[in-house]
C-alpha cells in the first residue's frame, strides 16, 4: 500500500503532473525544454524532476551537457491504466495546453535543440 501511496503522491503536484503529461506526449525532453515549457526556474524544475525520478516515474540520460528525461518503462507497463486516465484528463486541461504552446514556441525559437 505504501508504494501505491507514493505513486499517487508523485502525481499530486500540478507541476509534476504537467511534466508527466508532456512526457506522455513527447516521449523524451531535455531539462531546458521543460524549464521553458513550465516557465519555472531551473532549480524548481530540477527539484520536481528529481522527485519523479526518485519515485520511479522517470529515467534520465545524459547527452553532452544536457540531461533528457522520459517516463520509466516499468511505470508505463505497471500503471498503463492510470496513465491512460491521466492522459485523458490532461487532454482537457487548459493549463497543459499553455505548457504545450510554450514548449512549441521554445522549439521554434531554437536553431538547435538542447
Amino acid at each position: 500500500m505504501k508504494q501505491l501511496a507514493q505513486t499517487f503522491k508523485a502525481l499530486s503536484d500540478p507541476i509534476r503532473l504537467g511534466i508527466v503529461g508532456l512526457l506522455l506526449e513527447q516521449q523524451e525532453l531535455c531539462v531546458c525544454d521543460l524549464i521553458a515549457a513550465l516557465n519555472l526556474p531551473q532549480s524548481t524544475t530540477s527539484r520536481h524532476l528529481a522527485y519523479l525520478k526518485r519515485s520511479g516515474w522517470l529515467v534520465s540520460r545524459q547527452q553532452g551537457l544536457w540531461i533528457h528525461y522520459r517516463l520509466a518503462e516499468t511505470m508505463q507497463v505497471d500503471h498503463a491504466e492510470l496513465l491512460t486516465a491521466v492522459a485523458a484528463e490532461l487532454s482537457k486541461s487548459a493549463e497543459l495546453s499553455e505548457i504545450r504552446e510554450r514548449l512549441s514556441s521554445f522549439h521554434s525559437r531554437q536553431a538547435t535543440s538542447c
